[in-house]
């Protein structure tokens, strides 16, 4: 069973941090640290897997990775899991950002975390692998897609009034209400 899903970047800052086995905040932050720095410390030419770290369970689990330009994959796993499952499991993850994200890179992960974490569930659910073919994947990602887009126009309203606008924000977007003369709302929605 997949116990934790990290990615960070080469200087250690999480980009996308799921857990599958409740831990204290301090404890998911410390296992993050001392995770990132056995992965760092490890040569480029040496196998992606080694032992989990003290925090996380030892040498009950193994921590399986893979390195791409600026982000490490790190799953953390039980010994009940392949190793190799899951390198091709962090292949079909990252080929899958990369085909929704068309040439993915950190800002994607950083500005489209809702999205990235749909993809994520489309692959793994509750540490357990559910679907590793990316043309279905990208299928599904496809028809939320087309779900968001086709819900008719959502605002959660009144963020910042000033004398003669509201600013609030949509699902998709946000937008501005510029109030003339009483009674007469204009509404621009701002591309997202």
């Amino acid at each position: 069973m997949i116990q934790a899903i990290l990615v960070f970047n080469n200087h250690g800052k999480p980009r996308l941090v799921r857990f599958y086995q409740r831990f204290p905040e301090e404890i998911q932050q410390q296992i993050v640290r001392e995770t990132f720095h056995l992965v760092l410390k490890r040569d480029d030419n040496i196998c992606n897997f080694l032992e989990g770290g003290s925090l996380i369970g030892g040498s009950d689990y193994k921590l399986i990775y893979r390195h791409y330009a600026t982000l490490y994959f790190v799953f953390c796993v039980d010994s009940s899991e392949s190793e190799l499952g899951i390198l091709d499991l962090i292949q079909v993850f990252v080929e899958t950002l990369d085909k929704c994200f068309e040439n993915v890179c950190e800002l994607d992960l950083i500005f489209h975390m809702d999205k990235v974490h749909y993809i994520l569930q489309e692959v793994v659910m509750g540490g357990m692998v559910l679907e590793t073919n990316m043309n279905e994947i990208v299928a599904q990602i496809e028809a939320q897609n087309k779900l968001e887009k086709s819900e008719p126009f959502i605002c959660l309203k009144i963020i910042i009034m000033c004398p003669w606008s509201v600013l609030f924000f949509t699902l998709g977007g946000y937008g501005v209400e510029s109030f003339l003369p009483p009674g007469d709302v204009q509404v621009f929605q701002l591309p997202s």
